[in-house]
């Protein structure tokens, strides 16, 4: 029986790569996959509207975006070299807060700008975010004009 990985979802797509029989290195998955060729953007949310309405967003500027439904999904995709610039991130997941994985994600991929975005908005939540080391948060429910201003913020 072969052993599969799940790394998250790009768009409609969902990957499994058979590491067991050595069809692909680890490593190099990302970078000989044409569609993490382009800088790309990990969207973090448990809601699937949530991740196609910022890949829709999103692709108005030509940017890529790879989805993960839980912080187990983000963390292979962090962990096998996706060349990820901004990374979306929900603060209430299935496996854990967002804001408990700030950290980890800035260790990992200390370029990201981390971007929270959660239906709790509160001030509590926002210093929290801040001080785990968050570029910018965003309360749902967001616009495209918003998503797109902090976009360019962050780049500029």
């Amino acid at each position: 029986m072969k052993k599969t990985k799940r790394f998250g979802s790009i768009i409609d797509l969902n990957l499994s790569v058979d590491f067991d029989n050595h069809i692909v290195n680890r490593a190099s998955f990302f970078r000989m996959n044409p569609i993490f060729q382009k800088t790309s953007i990990l969207i973090i949310d448990d809601e699937t509207d949530i991740c196609y309405l910022l890949s829709n967003i999103l692709k108005q500027k030509n940017i890529r975006t790879v989805l993960a439904s839980s912080l187990a999904e983000a963390d292979n995709i962090i962990e096998h070299g996706a060349e990820l610039s901004f990374i979306f991130l929900d603060n209430h997941l299935p496996d854990g807060l967002g804001v408990n994985y700030i950290k980890h994600i800035k260790e990992k991929c200390p370029w990201c700008k981390v971007i929270m975005i959660t239906a709790h908005d509160n001030q509590a939540e926002r210093e929290m975010a801040s001080r785990e080391g968050a570029d910018h948060f965003i309360g749902k429910p967001f616009s495209r004009e918003l998503i797109l201003k902090v976009i360019d913020k962050l780049i500029a």
